[in-house]
């Protein structure tokens, strides 16, 4: 089930599986980045 946000005239629906797997795929972009600037060490 997604989240109905009304913002003035606007509604959004928010799929929260979808935000999830966003939230996965960017913490795993950010510990990459940190694991090679530990190997530049």
């Amino acid at each position: 089930m997604g989240k109905l946000i009304i913002d003035g005239n606007s509604v959004y629906e928010i799929d929260e599986e979808c935000i999830r797997k966003k939230e996965k795929e960017s913490k795993g972009k950010k510990e990459e980045k940190k694991q090679e600037g530990q190997h530049h060490r």
